[in-house]
């Protein structure tokens, strides 16, 4: 709620248009916060932000994390609006599914672009409008695919990889001036993209390395975040948290194990 002694508090979500993004904005809103979203797909994104029906504190804005001068632009836009901003989540990415000897170079930078290059360029960008205001919280959305290897992923997963580093130098730096940075590594998570590149056999063997045998839900993964955003994760500060049913912390013989008991 808004009030005279605690101003409403804004959040800069990347990738705000569908899935993972639309999610933790509509967690946001649902917390009481004023929400910028973020997207390069006009066509999604501003129905998208129409739909949420709180026009007063939706501000959609078409933007390529990847582009500096877009950036800049649409963070002067929120401060315009809002006059501030608390929260950063960097969640914007893009994947190719290919094999190592397939992935061309314009490929591997096509995502290095959006997946490392836009959460760089993004917080260089807040940074400065969060300590006017004392500090605030970036969260950069990683992946299980930057905790451990899997195929088709090369230049996806290595730049997940970075991600999770880049989160840990930010955390140093920043914490110092009172921002916090923290990863939300997620696990498969059932999302129109999921749908589209996970076939029956990839989902089984996710069931089968999975301990809660499922995929998770964007409302979860949304959840992650608004907790690392709070006031309840005020100490944490560069950690990678894996929402992803135990995935990471599985290894060999979970099938065996179903079968014999």
């Amino acid at each position: 709620m808004t009030s005279t002694s605690s101003p409403t508090r804004v959040a800069f979500v990347t990738g705000g248009a569908r899935g993972i993004g639309l999610a933790i904005g509509q967690w946001f809103l649902a917390d009481g916060w004023q929400v910028a979203l973020i997207d390069n797909n006009a066509e999604t994104l501003f129905p998208a932000a129409t739909a949420l029906g709180q026009p007063e504190r939706v501000l959609p804005l078409h933007c390529d994390v990847s582009i500096p001068e877009q950036v800049a632009q649409a963070v002067q836009a929120v401060v315009e609006r809002f006059g501030r901003i608390d929260a950063l989540v960097n969640n914007a990415g893009v994947a190719v599914f290919k094999r190592i000897g397939a992935t061309s170079f314009e490929e591997w930078r096509y995502v290095m672009n959006t997946n490392l290059d836009g959460p760089f360029i993004c917080t260089q960008a807040v940074a400065p409008v969060m300590l006017r205001n004392g500090g605030g919280a970036v969260v950069n959305i990683a992946s299980i695919s930057g905790l451990r290897a899997s195929t088709m992923r090369v230049a996806y997963g290595t730049s997940k990889g970075a991600l999770i580093h880049l989160t840990k130098q930010q955390a140093i730096e920043l914490g110092d001036a009172g921002i916090r940075v923290n990863a939300v590594a997620p696990g498969p998570v059932e999302t129109e993209m999921a749908k589209q590149v996970h076939d029956e056999t990839i989902r089984r063997d996710y069931f089968d390395a999975i301990p809660l045998r499922r995929y998770g839900s964007t409302e979860e993964i949304a959840s992650a975040v608004g907790y690392l955003c709070s006031p309840a994760a005020s100490y944490i500060n560069g950690q990678v948290l894996a929402v992803d049913g135990g995935f990471d912390a599985s290894g060999v013989g979970l099938p065996t194990l179903r079968k014999n008991s």
